[in-house]
């Protein structure tokens, strides 16, 4: 890297640094989180299992959901580093520390390295994103792949070197064999409403229809997609490309239905506490309309925002997939002339909101099905001193960088940003971890070493195969199976004897 690439003061290098290993931090602390986590993990399992490693199967069932890229580079971690939490999501950290840096690197090319430095705090801290950098699935490498594309597009647009066309081209080719379509769609859409403000039809063109980076493309995406058609029928085309990515826009799948406004809290809470940046750039909508960079971020993060809630399907990382257009404003306004309160204001209402969680979660107990109330049975005790210390400090200290003006705006928003990323990574989502997946975690380690079939009934956590290394179905339970369920189930199991107990969570031997 040249000496431009860096920052020059070394405590912004040292933040960089900081930034760039976030994702690592807490990374193998807490248990796999079901439904996505356990679903991608126990897929890859599944393929040591079977000794098949170009399909993917969940659970005795054939899973098109996704293609084969991120269940290889688990495979390979696992391989390299043990079946533990964190070798499982150590290729979504490796893809978001790229992301990190790949926004940084951009951002601070177009608009100056202070900039960069507040769009790659974003991607590291803000809340939402905090989740989705560490977790076991595919979307941490989608989003480094979008993020590739998007900024190689606008490289190649400035300065006219083809490289930057091939890069683009390279990184879809790679989303594609990570998620399938919406790695195309997005940046061609980016592209094509930007050339459509702007009347450039034939740069439009240019962009999609270079024969050497299509070729590319062909190259890196098809081969897989030819050889899965091969080997499992016509059946995987109609079930990945009608299903689980067509049907997805038609109707709720697996439940994930929301209307239409679903994704504004989703934007507000996932941003925090940089959402007064979010809410300062609809206050300057004229003045990012104006710049064409930052038209190209907003028209990036209006059309997936747009997308997913028209879509059937919803969920709350699906936005995300904008948010590599949307940081690039972010950051730009960061450099100009904001109201402090509204920059500012809102991370000390994260931190209050923090400290008021367990008391929301006590207090909704009531209303949840009995399985769940006994889930929530030890919930005092997951919340530790030291959360509360973390937390506490961090909310006295927001509302002082609010009030001290003689920190400037950006440096007090690096703090705010790395005392939340700090509360997510390593106090809440642990704590998260703990109380929905713990006893899950615990039966699977249990009947790892356990005779008889291992069988799901009445839930739906892959997780258990993946801990427990073995293969597991949710056929009907027959004599001598070993079955996971809930508390409430176990009545329906005639004879069943638990051989383990925990909050509402029963691993039992049928009779």
């Amino acid at each position: 890297m040249t000496g431009a690439f860096w920052p020059e003061r070394w405590e912004a290098r040292i933040l960089l640094a900081a930034l760039v290993l976030f994702p690592f931090l807490g990374l193998g602390t807490p248990p796999l989180f079901d439904l996505d986590e356990g679903a991608f993990t126990a897929s890859t399992t599944e393929m040591f299992l079977r000794g098949d490693f170009l399909s993917s199967y969940l659970l005795g069932e054939p899973r098109y959901d996704k293609p084969i890229l991120i269940y290889w580079l688990q495979a390979a971690s696992v391989s390299l580093f043990g079946h533990g939490e964190f070798a499982w999501r150590l290729p979504s950290a490796l893809a978001s520390a790229g992301w990190i840096l790949v926004t940084y690197a951009f951002v601070g090319r177009v608009i100056n390295r202070s900039a960069g430095l507040t769009a790659a705090l974003v991607i590291a801290t803000a809340a939402g994103l905090a989740v989705i950098t560490r977790a076991a699935t595919a979307d941490a490498l989608l989003n480094l792949w979008l993020a590739c594309a998007g900024y190689a597009t606008w490289l190649w647009m400035q300065e006219n070197n083809r490289r930057w066309l091939y890069a683009a081209w390279l990184a879809m080719a790679l989303g594609f064999l990570t998620k399938g379509p919406v790695a195309l769609a997005i940046p061609g859409a980016a592209m094509f409403l930007w050339c459509a403000s702007l009347g450039e039809w034939r740069r439009f063109l240019a962009w999609a229809l270079p024969v050497g980076p299509i070729l590319l493309f062909l190259a890196l995406a098809t081969p897989w997609f030819v050889i899965q058609t091969l080997k499992e029928g016509t059946g995987f085309l109609a079930g990945f490309f009608l299903k689980h990515n067509l049907s997805r826009f038609d109707t709720p799948m697996e439940g994930h239905g929301g209307n239409y406004f679903y994704y504004v809290p989703v934007v507000l809470l996932s941003l925090l506490p940089h959402t007064g940046l979010f809410l300062a750039a609809l206050a300057r909508l004229r003045e990012v309309w104006r710049d064409t960079l930052l038209r190209f971020g907003l028209l990036w993060f209006l059309f997936a925002f747009v997308l997913f809630s028209f879509s059937g399907t919803k969920l709350p990382h699906y936005v995300y997939y904008g948010y590599g257009g949307l940081v690039i404003i972010l950051a730009a306004l960061s450099e100009r002339p904001l109201r402090r309160w509204l920059a500012l204001g809102l991370a000390p209402l994260m931190f209050g909101l923090l400290l008021l969680l367990p008391a929301l979660l006590a207090g909704a107990a009531g209303k949840l099905k009995p399985d769940d109330q006994l889930l929530l049975a030890n919930l005092p005790e997951a919340f530790t001193p030291a959360y509360w210390f973390w937390c506490g400090g961090a909310l006295v200290l927001s509302l002082a960088l609010l009030f001290l003006r003689r920190i400037d705006t950006v440096r007090a928003l690096r703090v705010n940003g790395l005392l939340a990323g700090v509360a997510m990574a390593a106090f809440l989502i642990p704590i998260i971890g703990q109380i929905q997946q713990e006893p899950i975690r615990n039966a699977a380690r249990l009947a790892r070493d356990y005779p008889g079939n291992l069988v799901l009934y009445g839930l739906n956590t892959p997780s258990f195969q993946t801990y427990a290394e073995r293969a597991v179905s949710k056929d009907k339970p027959q004599s001598g199976d070993l079955v996971l369920t809930r508390e409430s189930k176990l009545a329906k199991l005639p004879g069943a004897q638990p051989i383990y107990r925990e909050r509402g969570y029963v691993l039992a031997r049928m009779p």
